[in-house]
């Protein structure tokens, strides 16, 4: 009976363990702190074209539908539209900031053209 209990402890000792490290190293979590912290951030999924990218600035959360199509002989993300899920919220930035944010973009995805929902796309042609 006692190394039953035993047992059953040590299972619940590692279902524990288990999941306070799926929850520290869960991706949405880092996200969210970023988001907080008002850190740069982007996580994405890069095998998954249909899941969207998020990437956060300034406390600001961008979301970003991937498109793909041909470049270089080969299927790569080429076409990246981007958008704020708070629209006022983005009191404060400058071009500067979206070109930074871009900059990040690009290290994942080379090939992409970055196309910005209004007010940020008259932001940047002017």
């Amino acid at each position: 009976m006692a190394i039953l209990i035993r047992f059953v402890l040590f299972c619940w000792i590692l279902i524990f363990a288990y999941l306070v490290l799926k929850y520290i190293f869960n991706p949405k979590r880092k996200l969210e702190l970023a988001q907080q912290n008002g850190e740069l951030f982007l996580l994405d999924n890069s095998n998954n074209v249909r899941e969207n990218l998020l990437l956060t600035s300034k406390g600001v959360l961008f979301e970003g539908e991937k498109y793909m199509g041909t470049a270089d002989d080969a299927f790569r993300i080429i076409h990246i539209k981007m958008s704020p899920h708070q629209k006022d919220a983005l009191n404060g930035f400058s071009k500067d900031d979206f070109l930074e944010i871009e900059h990040k973009i690009f290290e994942q995805y080379p090939y992409a053209t970055i196309e910005w929902t209004s007010p940020i796309k008259e932001l940047l042609r002017d």
